[in-house]
């Protein structure tokens, strides 16, 4: 999870369907503009170029409960059905941080190892931040049923395949600290835009910290 800058003004269908009955928060708009701020990566587990993307409440609407969060724009993200499945808990109504407000990388360490995904909390006094970590954990590593287990192991493996390139883009330019190719394709892995950012740039700021400059270029 990385911070996302959400844009402005709200997609415009919002409003109009917020005065319906049975409105939609789901219009071409909303779709187009999620997709768009969220660089169409899923803002909890970060897998990019979703197949199943989810217009997601970060709080509750309890099937129009709530109607003013059903339709504010600040309360919508862009998820995939794994990660809004797991977080469909009555844990973490109310409690996860809002990556559009906060930024995740202050607070939480995103971790790889040994093939084993660690979300550690920097401030363990921080409730949000303290449940976004076990939020994150759980999509990952929750094996509770059949589907679960191929979601979170299929994730693993692609985050095990991205920071191997992470590792090879390292070793690239340390052997050829000149080229400008190099360093682009490094550059362009830890950019947040790119799938799995949060655990690169947690391993370029706590491992390979001679790179850390390029975090925020």
């Amino acid at each position: 999870m990385v911070k996302i800058e959400r844009s402005y003004p709200a997609p415009a269908s919002l409003a109009i369907e917020a005065e319906k009955t049975s409105g939609s928060y789901e219009k071409e708009d909303v779709v187009a503009q999620l997709k768009k701020d969220f660089h169409n990566k899923c803002y909890i587990c970060e897998i990019d170029k979703l197949q199943d993307p989810q217009v997601e409440h970060l709080r509750p609407h309890k099937n129009g409960k709530y109607k003013d969060r059903k339709f504010d724009w600040n309360n919508l993200f862009w998820s995939c059905g794994h990660c809004n499945n797991v977080k469909n808990q009555k844990k973490y109504e109310d409690g996860i941080l809002d990556c559009c407000k906060e930024d995740p990388e202050a607070v939480i360490m995103f971790q790889l190892k040994n093939e084993k995904v660690e979300v550690v909390v920097k401030d363990k006094n921080n409730p949000e931040a303290v449940l976004t970590a076990n939020l994150i954990m759980e999509v990952f590593n929750l094996k509770n049923t059949g589907m679960r287990v191929y979601k979170s192991e299929m994730r693993v493996r692609e985050l095990t395949e991205e920071m191997n390139k992470l590792y090879d883009s390292i070793e690239e330019v340390d052997a050829n600290p000149d080229s400008k190719f190099a360093l682009r394709k490094l550059k362009a892995l830890i950019r947040k835009e790119s799938r799995f950012a949060a655990f690169k740039r947690n391993y370029i700021r706590e491992i390979c910290q001679k790179y850390t400059s390029l975090l925020n270029s």
